[in-house]
């Protein structure tokens, strides 16, 4: 069974310090580069109603899923655009602020079919874009243990990971992602392999991020996006991993036009860790473009 856009629901973190840390102004332009399930634009819409938005999302039931769900006094001040953000063409000076959640929606993680979770069943997908050729399945069954080794310590910062690419290719073909989870698990000691952090957690990251060109896809917006600011237009972040986190970093603060707003990352409040598990290690970054 496949998530359908009616299936799209999703917790944004930093709902509201997301939105205020752009400081939103009334005729604003802002640029969600991740919509996601819609939560910090909408926020942001409701601000003010003079404020319109562009949002981008790899995932087509992100964008029809807020398509159903907004009143249409805001969808008339949004342009949707369903892409890789990093493929997106922006115009200097274009926007008053930009936004990103780099996080998986709970929805694809939630619906085993979307194969990004090693506690659902479903086939190894993991794409965010359902309309390209490259899935998880075609990486395990398929590539060389070495290069399955070095995307497994690479992407997933994984001590293990040549014990793991090993294992895969002892035992594949695989289908789904249980299959490749169990696999995983043999590669640790017994009393690893029931902690609170999943023996196959490392390595489905490094899969999804693969899969997705994530970080490749990262560092390329953010070499763009600040030029699409208009002067003293902010730019705010949220990753979920040091990968993500440190690109996030040094790229805003090796930009020649930004100045760095928070240096040290925001993190959420234990309340929104209690109500939202997923939020603990999310971390929000902001930049100024130099007037």
């Amino acid at each position: 069974m496949t998530s359908s856009p009616a299936d799209f629901f999703h917790v944004s973190v930093f709902a509201q310090e997301l939105v205020d840390s752009l400081n939103p102004k009334p005729n604003g332009h802002y640029l969600d580069a991740t919509l996601g399930g819609g939560g910090h634009t909408e926020i942001l819409l409701g601000h003010d109603d003079s404020i319109t938005m562009t949002v981008i999302d790899r995932d087509e039931n992100a964008i029809a899923s807020v398509r159903d769900r907004l009143p249409s006094s805001y969808l008339e001040r949004i342009t949707f655009w369903h892409g890789n953000f990093a493929d997106f063409q922006g115009k200097a000076n274009q926007f008053d602020g930009i936004m990103a959640d780099l996080g998986v929606s709970s929805p694809q993680f939630d619906h085993g079919s979307r194969g990004f979770s090693f506690r659902h069943e479903g086939e190894l997908d993991m794409r965010m874009d359902q309309n390209q050729s490259l899935t998880a399945q075609k990486i395990v069954n398929h590539w060389q243990e070495k290069e399955i080794a070095d995307l497994i310590y690479q992407y997933g910062e994984e001590r293990l990971s040549r014990r793991i690419a090993r294992k895969i290719v002892e035992k594949r073909p695989f289908t789904t992602t249980t299959e490749l989870a169990s696999a995983i698990a043999l590669c640790y000691p017994p009393k690893a392999r029931y902690g609170r952090i999943h023996p196959a957690t490392r390595t489905f990251q490094a899969l999804r991020i693969a899969v997705n060109q994530e970080l490749d896809s990262l560092t390329s917006f953010l070499g763009n996006a600040p030029l699409w600011l208009k002067p003293e237009g902010r730019i705010a972040i949220i990753s979920f991993h040091s990968l993500e986190d440190r690109i996030v970093k040094y790229q805003f603060r090796d930009s020649d036009i930004l100045k760095i707003i928070t240096k040290k990352p925001l993190t959420p409040t234990e309340e929104e860790q209690k109500v939202n598990g997923r939020s603990r290690s999310a971390k929000l970054r902001i930049a100024e473009k130099k007037s």
